[in-house]
C-alpha cells in the first residue's frame, strides 16, 4: 500500500522532533483559579474511556455554564442526564478508572483538558447543587484530577469551528433520515422526524 509505519517513540521523535518547552511545563495537577473560572463557564466536556482491553469511546456532556461541581482543588464532578442508556463510557470506567476529559467554551478557540481518575456515585449531598430544571441527577461522574492543562487553539482555528460562514449543517439530511438510514429501527421516517422535531427539546431533562 506504500505506507510507512512509525513503530517506536525514537523514530516519532526523529520525524515531530522534541516537545516544545512551554508545552513540556504547562501540565498541573490542581486546579487554578482560572480552570475554575473556565469550568464555570464551558456548557460542554467530551469524556474519552476505555475499557479493560483498551476499547475507546468518547462521550459528550452538556448542560447550562457551570455544569460541572468544583469540590475541591483536585477533584470535580459532573451529573448525569437521560439519555440513551447505553452507558457506554460508564461500563467502561466501571472496569478501567482513566478518564480524559475536554471542556470547550463556544467561541474560544483555546480547550481546557483534564486527565484523572473516575468514579461513579450514586448519592451525595452536592447532587441538590445539580439540580437542573427539576432533574437532579441519579448519578454523577466524580473525577479526581492527574494533570490539567490549557490547550492550544491551532486546531479550532484550522478548522474555523466557530466560524457560522464555514458552517455546512445543511451539506447532511436530517438525523431521523440518518437513523433511518444506518440503523434497523420499526419507526417511519416520518415518526422519526416527529420524534427529533421540535418535542425533543423538551425531553431533556425528563
Amino acid at each position: 500500500m506504500g505506507w510507512a509505519e512509525i513503530d517506536s517513540e525514537t523514530e516519532l521523535r526523529e520525524l515531530l522532533g522534541e516537545v516544545m518547552p512551554r508545552a513540556a511545563t504547562k501540565d498541573r495537577s490542581r486546579l487554578h483559579e482560572r480552570d475554575r473560572e473556565w469550568l464555570a463557564n464551558s456548557p460542554f466536556c467530551l469524556i474519552a474511556t476505555s475499557d479493560a482491553d483498551g476499547n475507546c469511546d468518547v462521550s459528550p456532556k452538556g448542560d447550562p455554564a457551570g455544569f460541572t461541581y468544583v469540590i475541591d482543588d483536585a477533584t470535580i464532578a459532573i451529573p448525569d442526564r437521560p439519555g440513551n442508556r447505553r452507558a457506554d463510557g460508564f461500563l467502561n470506567i466501571l472496569k478501567n478508572p482513566h478518564v480524559g476529559l475536554i471542556y470547550l467554551i463556544p467561541g474560544r478557540n483555546e480547550t481546557l483538558r483534564l486527565n484523572g481518575r473516575a468514579r461513579l456515585i450514586r448519592e451525595a449531598p452536592f447532587f441538590d447543587d445539580m439540580i437542573i430544571k427539576g432533574h437532579r441527577p441519579q448519578l454523577a461522574l466524580v473525577v479526581e484530577i492527574e494533570q490539567i492543562f490549557f490547550h492550544c487553539a491551532k486546531a479550532f482555528l484550522r478548522s474555523a469551528l466557530w466560524k457560522p460562514d464555514r458552517w455546512a449543517a445543511d451539506s447532511l439530511p436530517s438525523h431521523a433520515t440518518l437513523v433511518k438510514d444506518v440503523q434497523k429501527v420499526e419507526e417511519t421516517i416520518e415518526q422519526l422526524e416527529n420524534y427529533y422535531g421540535e418535542t425533543y427539546a423538551k425531553k431533556l431533562y425528563g
